[in-house]
């Protein structure tokens, strides 16, 4: 059997595949089976931070390899650490636990909103809004933290404590603060798998003051808004707002599993020992990956995200069977005109790879992607669209 026999067999049905088998790639070009080149514009939905077989990310990992490639969390290491100190100091969080994920990030903070309620208020104060629209995560916990309907049909009872505001309503969050004893306000800048839909940033404000007075966590989820996807290290440093805990994933490894819990000072000491953990949580091969990718995030790097984000923008704003564009950076949406479906099989016929977010075309490319490669991407689907 091949590859897409066997996965069929073998691998338990829960993704709806492309019938499409990658097998290598450099940059932002991938290749298929049959050596037909493509265009990555999804990057692994946001994970490749600078493209795909990443030299300097390759190094990083090659050389911890050679040293250690796991140690027990009974134990210290510098990968560890060094990361922890380099997300402290470029956020000014002041502790971080590491995880595999974007769901295992939010179910620490999830549980460290209702712990550090728990030690400030008493046992009644648990409950965390999040925004009807977001996802995430796909454990039982961050699937009820999710505020999408759809997500709420399998795998119950679902945990309590889970509360849903509308986007961009401030009346409707501080509804829900009088009504109920909450612990936290739980957030995506940016509702990546919503839609592609960036919050309001006068919204955002105001309920990052709605939090700090009515005494609850403010949590920004960056699983796919972070590491420089929407042209600023983390989104949340382009709203002007404090958060008390952030957490990411996805570009954090630049291809490796890990994910990360930023603490900032209501709650940095919360968590103790025994409270929490993570077998892989902060291994040292994921961590010497991670290093790569957030030491390159600089103020060039991200200068060239809005560059290529202003292209792209430009380009397909009443361009030709584009109905709107949206998203912040990197990380942008493009309702279409046409079936997105069908925008998306064209495009890979003629050697682009997008994805979409519910109805709207979804562009996840590489941070560093060449202008050249973007301005040829770009024109194939602005084809497939008129």
């Amino acid at each position: 059997m091949n590859s897409k026999a066997k996965d069929k067999k073998y691998v338990a049905s829960t993704y709806g595949r492309f019938d499409l088998e990658l097998v290598s790639g450099s940059g932002s070009l991938v290749y298929d089976e049959n050596g037909k080149e493509y265009i990555d514009l999804s990057t692994g939905i946001a994970v490749n931070t600078f493209g795909l077989c990443d030299k300097v990310w390759q190094d990083a990992v090659s050389e911890q390899i050679g040293k250690l490639q796991h140690t027990s969390n009974l134990y210290y290491s510098s990968p560890c650490a060094d990361l922890a100190e380099l997300l402290c100091q470029r956020t000014g969080a002041r502790k971080v636990f590491f995880g595999n994920s974007g769901a295992e990030a939010n179910e620490c903070a999830i549980k460290v909103a209702r712990k550090w309620a728990q030690d400030t208020y008493g046992k009644g104060d648990y409950s965390i809004i999040t925004l009807k629209n977001s996802f995430h995560g796909r454990t039982v916990t961050t699937l009820k933290a999710t505020g999408q309907d759809i997500f709420h049909t399998d795998f119950g009872p679902f945990p309590e404590g889970f509360l849903y505001a509308s986007a961009n309503d401030t009346a409707s969050v501080r509804s829900l603060l009088d009504e109920n004893k909450c612990a936290a306000i739980l957030i995506e800048l940016v509702q990546g798998e919503g839609g592609v839909l960036a919050l309001d940033k006068k919204f955002v404000s105001e309920i990052a003051s709605l939090a700090k007075e009515r005494g609850v966590l403010l949590m920004i989820d960056e699983v796919q808004t972070g590491n420089g996807r929407t042209g600023s290290l983390y989104a949340y440093m382009q709203y002007g707002i404090s958060p008390d805990v952030v957490t990411t994933a996805k570009g954090l490894g630049g291809g490796l599993p890990i994910g990360a819990t930023l603490l900032f000072d209501r709650v940095e000491n919360t968590l103790s020992p025994g409270s929490h953990g993570s077998t892989f949580g902060g291994n040292p091969i994921a961590c010497a990956g991670a290093i790569s990718i957030i030491k390159r995030i600089d103020e060039e790097c991200l200068a060239g995200v809005r560059e290529r984000s202003d292209y792209i923008f430009s380009s397909l704003s009443g361009a030709k069977g584009v109905k709107s564009v949206s998203g912040l950076g990197l990380m942008i949406g493009v309702e279409t005109e046409r079936d997105v479906g069908e925008v998306i099989a064209k495009c890979m016929e003629l050697g682009v790879l997008p994805i979409k977010a519910k109805n709207k075309l979804r562009l996840l490319p590489a941070l560093n992607i060449p202008m050249e490669i973007l301005q040829k991407s770009i024109e194939i689907i602005k084809s497939v669209l008129a």
